[in-house]
């Protein structure tokens, strides 16, 4: 079966078995997280598409870990006139197992 799910402002196409990164949750590693947020569901042939969720469906995931990727810097420059600024920022994440979808 496969669903798209809803976190974090995004969208995920996921099946049982599948490892996402998604915005950072709360939950610690081993932990069950359930998203409730379905927008489609399809197993075979049948589908349910959701208005704009799907009612009583459920998505499952385990949490491995819990991280920060890798910095990103941004660069703010002006010419002619001495204006620099670099900036870096580090996103966090968790990353899921999908256990049932």
């Amino acid at each position: 079966m496969t669903a798209i799910i809803e976190t974090g402002g995004k969208q995920y196409l996921v099946s049982k078995g599948d490892k996402i990164q998604v915005e950072k949750l709360a939950g610690e590693a081993g932990s069950v997280i359930k998203f409730d947020k379905v927008l489609f569901t399809a197993e075979g042939n049948d589908f349910k598409l959701g208005k704009p969720t799907v009612t009583g469906a459920i998505v499952e995931g385990k949490v491995l870990k819990q991280g920060r990727s890798a910095k990103i810097h941004v660069l703010k420059y002006k010419a002619k006139s001495k204006y620099r600024r670099k900036i870096g920022a580090r996103q966090s994440f968790t990353e899921v197992e999908i256990t049932k979808a």
